[in-house]
């Protein structure tokens, strides 16, 4: 009957996806060419659309093709978590696990991590999407996300996975020409590197002095001439001398003990920017996400020990 998806569809289409061609698909799945193109035509019969563009050279999925192959993917790994909960399977890590980090961070930090990750794990495949700042915590578009600062919502799991202060810092050659900043309000008189990213109020830094009852926070209202919203380019400028930046310890850390930068107002403190790992509930129990968040807090804490390097 028209319109009709079987679930065997589902595998099938994924693995098709994932080849990139009837052959390669045939050879994965052991059957021939024609049985490959068979199977597809069917599908495509039932559903009533075309769900791959097919030429001589290559094959392309078509827009219902994409809209078939996410949903196929997420019914799949919800078909894992189900079979993990009910103890069917055996807590070996696989199917599809989608992973998000902002753009420099995810870049520098995860990327590295997911490349062992699959190295250990075969049978899991990762989708890894770099973005400006956190998807919704309502969107259904991602597994795990490595972030910075616990979200305010109880409807996910935040894993606490290492502590990351933000910093002033500025390269030697800008504040021997310049002058180093003795107290918050001499950065209103400086170059100050501009990030655009999260919800924050842009331009302004809170820095904070004392503790318990005689501890005060200054918003500082900053400019400078440099803004960008990726935190490497920003690091780069300062680094080459444009003025002062505020930035995550893990970013920076290595600048300042090889002497490549300096921190300003060492004295005053920042907002903190812990990273934590956050999936839904759902997954808490799921083998590919759970083995995945530990490997990373593992890799983050000898990362920390051993200075950040």
């Amino acid at each position: 009957m028209a319109g009709d998806i079987q679930p065997a569809d589902l595998g099938f289409f994924s693995t098709l996806a994932s080849a990139g061609s009837l052959s390669a698909a045939a050879r994965e799945l052991g059957v021939t060419t024609p049985a490959v193109s068979k199977h597809l035509a069917l599908m495509e019969s039932r559903v009533g659309v075309s769900l791959i563009n097919r030429t001589t050279r290559r094959m392309g999925l078509t827009p219902e093709g994409e809209l078939y192959l996410e949903h196929a993917r997420r019914i799949l790994g919800e078909i894992n978590d189900m079979e993990e909960l009910i103890g069917v399977a055996k807590a070996v890590p696989k199917g599809l696990l989608r992973v998000n980090a902002t753009l420099g961070f995810g870049r520098s930090h995860v990327a590295p991590l997911i490349s062992r990750f699959v190295r250990k794990h075969p049978q899991v495949e990762v989708q890894l999407q770099l973005s400006v700042n956190p998807p919704p915590l309502t969107d259904d578009s991602f597994d795990v996300c490595i972030r910075f600062g616990a979200p305010p919502d109880a409807r996910v799991i935040a894993r606490h996975i290492a502590p990351n202060r933000r910093l002033l810092c500025a390269s030697p050659a800008y504040l021997a020409k310049h002058g180093t900043p003795k107290v918050p309000n001499d950065l209103t008189r400086h170059n100050c590197i501009g990030i655009r990213q999260g919800e924050e109020a842009y331009g302004v830094w809170r820095l904070t002095s004392g503790r318990g009852k005689t501890v005060a926070t200054e918003a500082i209202k900053t400019r400078g001439n440099l803004t960008t919203n990726d935190g490497e380019i920003a690091v780069n400028w300062a680094l080459d001398g444009h003025g002062i930046l505020m930035r995550a310890e893990w970013d920076v850390e290595r600048y300042l003990r090889n002497g490549r930068l300096v921190q300003v107002l060492p004295q005053y403190h920042t907002p903190d920017a812990d990273i934590y790992a956050v999936y839904p509930q759902r997954h808490q129990l799921a083998a590919r996400v759970r083995t995945f968040v530990d490997l990373v807090a593992l890799s983050f804490a000898q990362q920390a020990a051993s200075g950040k390097s």
